[in-house]
Protein backbone atom coordinates (compact mmCIF):
# COMPACT_ATOMS: atom_id res chain seq x y z
CA UNK A 1 0.00 0.00 0.00
CA UNK A 2 1.46 3.55 -0.90
CA UNK A 3 2.08 5.86 1.86
CA UNK A 4 1.78 9.70 1.61
CA UNK A 5 4.98 11.29 3.18
CA UNK A 6 2.64 12.48 6.37
CA UNK A 7 1.76 8.87 6.89
CA UNK A 8 5.23 8.37 8.12
CA UNK A 9 5.38 10.77 11.21
CA UNK A 10 5.39 9.57 14.14
CA UNK A 11 6.19 5.97 15.35
CA UNK A 12 10.02 7.05 15.86
CA UNK A 13 12.34 4.78 17.58
CA UNK A 14 12.93 4.46 21.12
CA UNK A 15 16.92 3.53 21.65
CA UNK A 16 18.66 2.39 25.07
CA UNK A 17 21.46 4.19 26.66
CA UNK A 18 24.73 2.21 26.54
CA UNK A 19 27.19 5.03 27.53
CA UNK A 20 25.88 7.89 29.15
CA UNK A 21 23.63 6.26 31.82
CA UNK A 22 25.73 4.52 34.83
CA UNK A 23 23.05 3.48 37.17
CA UNK A 24 22.53 -0.23 35.81
CA UNK A 25 19.31 -0.63 38.10
CA UNK A 26 17.99 2.40 35.71
CA UNK A 27 17.06 1.84 32.24
CA UNK A 28 17.19 5.15 30.24
CA UNK A 29 15.47 5.41 26.82
CA UNK A 30 15.74 8.19 23.86
CA UNK A 31 13.03 8.57 21.72
CA UNK A 32 14.33 9.55 18.26
CA UNK A 33 11.86 12.28 16.94
CA UNK A 34 14.66 13.44 14.42
CA UNK A 35 13.42 10.40 12.56
CA UNK A 36 10.26 12.26 11.50
CA UNK A 37 10.05 13.29 8.13
CA UNK A 38 10.58 16.59 8.74
CA UNK A 39 13.75 16.10 10.99
CA UNK A 40 11.96 17.00 14.03
CA UNK A 41 9.12 16.20 16.98
CA UNK A 42 7.44 19.20 16.00
CA UNK A 43 6.26 17.04 12.80
CA UNK A 44 3.58 15.75 14.91
CA UNK A 45 1.94 19.42 16.41
CA UNK A 46 2.71 20.81 12.90
CA UNK A 47 0.28 18.05 10.85
CA UNK A 48 -1.96 17.82 14.07
CA UNK A 49 -2.50 21.79 14.18
CA UNK A 50 -3.00 22.04 9.92
CA UNK A 51 -5.21 19.57 9.82
CA UNK A 52 -7.14 20.78 12.43
CA UNK A 53 -7.43 24.40 11.17
CA UNK A 54 -8.98 23.28 7.98
CA UNK A 55 -11.43 21.07 9.52
CA UNK A 56 -12.76 23.51 11.70
CA UNK A 57 -12.16 25.84 8.65
CA UNK A 58 -10.16 28.48 10.54
CA UNK A 59 -8.66 28.93 7.13
CA UNK A 60 -8.01 27.63 3.86
CA UNK A 61 -6.35 27.87 0.60
CA UNK A 62 -6.93 31.43 -0.21
CA UNK A 63 -5.67 32.38 3.60
CA UNK A 64 -2.55 33.98 4.06
CA UNK A 65 -0.77 31.72 6.96
CA UNK A 66 1.95 33.24 9.84
CA UNK A 67 3.16 31.84 12.55
CA UNK A 68 6.46 32.86 15.05
CA UNK A 69 9.29 30.24 15.37
CA UNK A 70 13.00 29.02 16.78
CA UNK A 71 12.75 26.82 13.87
CA UNK A 72 12.02 23.21 13.84
CA UNK A 73 8.21 24.07 14.34
CA UNK A 74 8.52 26.72 11.42
CA UNK A 75 10.10 23.48 9.14
CA UNK A 76 7.52 21.31 9.85
CA UNK A 77 4.82 23.76 8.71
CA UNK A 78 6.85 24.61 5.90
CA UNK A 79 6.62 21.06 5.02
CA UNK A 80 3.04 20.16 5.52
CA UNK A 81 1.48 23.44 4.46
CA UNK A 82 3.57 23.37 1.15
CA UNK A 83 1.53 19.67 0.67
CA UNK A 84 -1.80 21.03 1.78
CA UNK A 85 -1.12 23.98 -1.02
CA UNK A 86 -1.50 26.63 1.89
CA UNK A 87 0.62 29.79 1.91
CA UNK A 88 2.41 30.29 4.58
CA UNK A 89 5.07 33.21 6.14
CA UNK A 90 7.81 32.12 8.87
CA UNK A 91 8.87 34.48 11.34
CA UNK A 92 12.24 34.41 13.03
CA UNK A 93 15.12 35.92 15.03
CA UNK A 94 18.12 36.65 11.94
CA UNK A 95 20.13 34.73 14.12
CA UNK A 96 18.43 31.21 13.34
CA UNK A 97 21.23 28.96 11.83
CA UNK A 98 21.31 28.86 8.49
CA UNK A 99 20.09 25.72 7.39
CA UNK A 100 16.66 25.95 9.19
CA UNK A 101 16.19 29.23 7.21
CA UNK A 102 16.70 27.94 4.14
CA UNK A 103 15.16 24.56 4.50
CA UNK A 104 12.25 26.29 5.31
CA UNK A 105 12.53 28.20 1.92
CA UNK A 106 12.79 24.56 -0.11
CA UNK A 107 9.73 23.45 1.59
CA UNK A 108 8.25 27.11 -0.29
CA UNK A 109 7.76 29.15 2.68
CA UNK A 110 8.57 32.64 3.17
CA UNK A 111 11.30 33.46 5.98
CA UNK A 112 10.82 37.04 7.57
CA UNK A 113 13.70 37.70 9.93
CA UNK A 114 13.38 39.52 12.96
CA UNK A 115 16.11 41.48 15.22
CA UNK A 116 18.01 39.28 17.32
CA UNK A 117 17.92 41.16 20.28
CA UNK A 118 14.42 40.63 20.78
CA UNK A 119 14.13 36.47 20.62
CA UNK A 120 11.22 34.47 19.87
CA UNK A 121 9.19 37.45 21.92
CA UNK A 122 9.99 39.89 19.33
CA UNK A 123 9.09 37.37 16.25
CA UNK A 124 6.29 36.55 17.50
CA UNK A 125 5.11 40.20 18.42
CA UNK A 126 5.66 40.76 14.91
CA UNK A 127 3.31 37.74 13.70
CA UNK A 128 0.70 39.31 15.88
CA UNK A 129 0.97 42.63 14.04
CA UNK A 130 0.27 41.17 10.57
CA UNK A 131 -2.57 39.39 12.35
CA UNK A 132 -4.48 42.52 13.07
CA UNK A 133 -3.33 44.49 10.78
CA UNK A 134 -2.60 42.57 7.36
CA UNK A 135 -5.66 39.62 7.92
CA UNK A 136 -3.35 37.05 8.35
CA UNK A 137 -4.29 33.76 10.48
CA UNK A 138 -2.27 32.86 12.83
CA UNK A 139 -1.14 28.63 13.88
CA UNK A 140 -0.73 30.12 17.23
CA UNK A 141 1.25 26.59 18.40
CA UNK A 142 1.72 28.53 21.69
CA UNK A 143 -2.34 28.85 22.34
CA UNK A 144 -3.31 25.87 19.99
CA UNK A 145 -4.67 22.88 21.62
CA UNK A 146 -3.94 20.94 18.38
CA UNK A 147 -0.31 21.51 19.56
CA UNK A 148 -0.56 19.57 22.98
CA UNK A 149 -2.98 16.78 21.66
CA UNK A 150 -0.78 15.65 19.30
CA UNK A 151 1.00 13.87 21.49
CA UNK A 152 -1.79 13.14 23.69
CA UNK A 153 -2.41 11.23 20.43
CA UNK A 154 0.70 9.25 19.44
CA UNK A 155 3.78 10.24 21.28
CA UNK A 156 2.38 9.47 25.05
CA UNK A 157 0.83 6.10 23.55
CA UNK A 158 4.16 5.08 21.91
CA UNK A 159 6.51 5.44 24.21
CA UNK A 160 3.39 3.65 26.94
CA UNK A 161 4.00 0.77 24.18
CA UNK A 162 7.57 0.63 23.48
CA UNK A 163 8.86 0.48 27.42
CA UNK A 164 5.72 -2.27 27.69
CA UNK A 165 3.77 0.33 29.99
CA UNK A 166 7.23 0.08 32.47
CA UNK A 167 8.09 3.96 32.17
CA UNK A 168 8.19 5.73 35.72
CA UNK A 169 9.87 8.78 34.63
CA UNK A 170 9.53 11.27 31.19
CA UNK A 171 11.98 13.97 30.70
CA UNK A 172 11.11 16.78 28.00
CA UNK A 173 12.48 19.82 27.36
CA UNK A 174 10.12 23.19 27.47
CA UNK A 175 9.15 25.43 24.55
CA UNK A 176 6.03 25.75 23.40
CA UNK A 177 5.47 23.01 25.82
CA UNK A 178 2.95 20.76 23.67
CA UNK A 179 5.37 17.79 23.98
CA UNK A 180 5.15 17.63 27.49
CA UNK A 181 1.81 18.36 28.28
CA UNK A 182 0.47 16.26 25.82
CA UNK A 183 2.40 13.12 26.79
CA UNK A 184 2.07 14.22 30.45
CA UNK A 185 -1.43 14.10 29.94
CA UNK A 186 -2.02 10.31 28.22
CA UNK A 187 0.72 8.80 30.41
CA UNK A 188 -0.77 10.17 33.97
CA UNK A 189 -4.28 8.78 32.48
CA UNK A 190 -2.37 5.10 32.50
CA UNK A 191 -0.19 5.32 35.19
CA UNK A 192 -0.70 8.74 37.79
CA UNK A 193 2.87 7.48 39.75
CA UNK A 194 4.84 8.63 36.28
CA UNK A 195 7.12 11.41 37.06
CA UNK A 196 7.03 13.93 34.45
CA UNK A 197 10.43 16.05 34.63
CA UNK A 198 10.02 19.60 32.61
CA UNK A 199 13.61 20.83 31.45
CA UNK A 200 14.15 24.71 31.14
CA UNK A 201 17.75 26.76 31.22
CA UNK A 202 19.51 28.25 33.84
CA UNK A 203 18.60 32.06 34.11
CA UNK A 204 21.75 33.35 32.11
CA UNK A 205 21.35 30.46 29.52
CA UNK A 206 19.95 30.90 26.27
CA UNK A 207 19.46 26.91 24.53
CA UNK A 208 17.24 26.89 21.02
CA UNK A 209 14.60 25.19 21.92
CA UNK A 210 14.34 25.41 25.59
CA UNK A 211 12.43 28.58 27.20
CA UNK A 212 11.83 30.28 30.64
CA UNK A 213 9.25 32.46 29.33
CA UNK A 214 8.31 35.76 30.69
CA UNK A 215 4.94 35.54 32.41
CA UNK A 216 3.43 38.10 29.19
CA UNK A 217 4.43 35.15 26.69
CA UNK A 218 4.14 32.04 28.94
CA UNK A 219 2.16 29.36 26.84
CA UNK A 220 -1.27 29.33 27.02
CA UNK A 221 -1.89 25.65 26.82
CA UNK A 222 1.03 24.91 29.17
CA UNK A 223 -0.47 23.63 32.78
CA UNK A 224 1.93 23.74 35.75
CA UNK A 225 0.10 20.79 37.28
CA UNK A 226 0.54 18.08 34.25
CA UNK A 227 4.29 18.83 35.35
CA UNK A 228 5.55 17.21 38.47
CA UNK A 229 9.21 18.74 38.76
CA UNK A 230 11.43 21.22 36.63
CA UNK A 231 15.35 20.87 36.01
CA UNK A 232 17.42 23.58 34.92
CA UNK A 233 20.09 22.81 33.14
CA UNK A 234 23.30 25.73 31.81
CA UNK A 235 23.82 26.22 28.22
CA UNK A 236 27.36 24.62 29.07
CA UNK A 237 25.40 21.49 30.11
CA UNK A 238 23.51 21.67 26.66
CA UNK A 239 25.85 21.93 24.48
CA UNK A 240 28.12 19.88 25.82
CA UNK A 241 25.95 16.92 26.27
CA UNK A 242 24.97 17.28 22.70
CA UNK A 243 28.29 16.83 21.68
CA UNK A 244 28.48 13.42 24.36
CA UNK A 245 25.46 12.33 22.52
CA UNK A 246 26.69 12.33 18.95
CA UNK A 247 30.32 11.21 19.97
CA UNK A 248 29.43 8.42 22.89
CA UNK A 249 25.75 7.24 21.89
CA UNK A 250 25.92 7.74 18.04
CA UNK A 251 22.92 9.87 18.17
CA UNK A 252 23.53 13.92 16.32
CA UNK A 253 21.02 16.30 17.75
CA UNK A 254 20.34 19.70 19.09
CA UNK A 255 21.32 21.84 22.16
CA UNK A 256 17.75 21.29 23.39
CA UNK A 257 18.04 17.33 23.57
CA UNK A 258 21.53 17.60 24.92
CA UNK A 259 19.89 19.53 27.88
CA UNK A 260 16.90 17.38 28.24
CA UNK A 261 19.63 14.48 28.35
CA UNK A 262 22.02 16.24 30.68
CA UNK A 263 18.68 16.63 32.94
CA UNK A 264 17.74 12.44 32.67
CA UNK A 265 21.00 11.44 32.86
CA UNK A 266 21.18 13.90 36.56
CA UNK A 267 17.57 11.77 36.89
CA UNK A 268 19.53 8.59 36.42
CA UNK A 269 21.65 8.89 38.99
CA UNK A 270 19.45 9.71 41.95
CA UNK A 271 16.55 7.19 41.93
CA UNK A 272 17.48 3.96 43.31
CA UNK A 273 15.62 2.24 39.93
CA UNK A 274 13.19 3.35 37.06
CA UNK A 275 12.73 3.38 33.36
CA UNK A 276 13.27 6.93 32.16
CA UNK A 277 12.49 8.47 28.33
CA UNK A 278 13.36 11.03 27.09
CA UNK A 279 12.86 13.06 23.78
CA UNK A 280 15.68 13.90 21.36
CA UNK A 281 13.58 16.45 19.60
CA UNK A 282 15.42 16.77 16.16
CA UNK A 283 18.79 15.89 14.36
CA UNK A 284 21.78 17.90 14.81
CA UNK A 285 22.69 18.96 10.82
CA UNK A 286 19.90 21.80 11.18
CA UNK A 287 23.22 23.31 13.79
CA UNK A 288 26.36 23.00 11.44
CA UNK A 289 26.24 26.41 10.24
CA UNK A 290 26.36 26.97 14.28
CA UNK A 291 29.91 26.34 16.77
CA UNK A 292 27.60 23.89 18.72
CA UNK A 293 30.30 21.05 17.00
CA UNK A 294 32.80 23.22 16.83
Amino acid sequence: MPYSILDIIGNTPLVLSTTLNSNPNVQLFFKLEGHNPGGSVKDRAALNMIKGGLERGDYSRDSKLIEATSGNTGIALAMIAGIYGLNIELVMPENSTKERVQTMRAYGAKVTLTPADVGIEGARDYAESKVKKEGFVMINQFSNDDNWKAHYKTTGPEIWKDTAEKITHFVSSMGTTGTIMGTSAFLKEQNPKIQIVGVQPTDESKIPGIRKWPKEYLPKIFDPKKVDSVMEVSEKEASEMARRLAKEEGIFAGMSSGGAVAAAVKLAQSIDKGVIVTIICDRGDRYLSSDLFD
